[in-house]
């Protein structure tokens, strides 16, 4: 199984939130918010956006760039965590 079908349910789901933030940006564009409450709307839609691209970033560390379970050495684990770590910051 995929990393991407793993948590597929958990994905599609962050996805439908992720839309209709998107969504929200939009009727705020179209009506009559300021731009202050739009600019809160696309900052957060930003930090949804960041923490898929980070969790899919991770899946594909974990399962494309380290060899199978069993045969990771610790010194390749540590840095697979250290550079999931690192990812996790910029994008938050």
């Amino acid at each position: 199984m995929s990393h991407t079908t793993k948590d597929l349910k958990k994905r599609l789901g962050r996805i439908r939130r992720i839309k209709g933030q998107v969504e929200a940006i939009e009727r705020a564009l179209q009506g009559d918010r300021n731009s202050e409450d739009i600019l809160q709307l696309v900052a957060s839609c930003r930090g949804a956006l960041n923490g898929l691209m980070a969790g899919l970033i991770e899946g594909h560390v974990r399962y494309h760039l380290l060899p199978p379970p069993g045969k990771v050495e610790p010194g390749q684990a540590e840095a697979a965590e250290e550079l999931v770590a690192v990812v996790r910051r910029y994008f938050s």
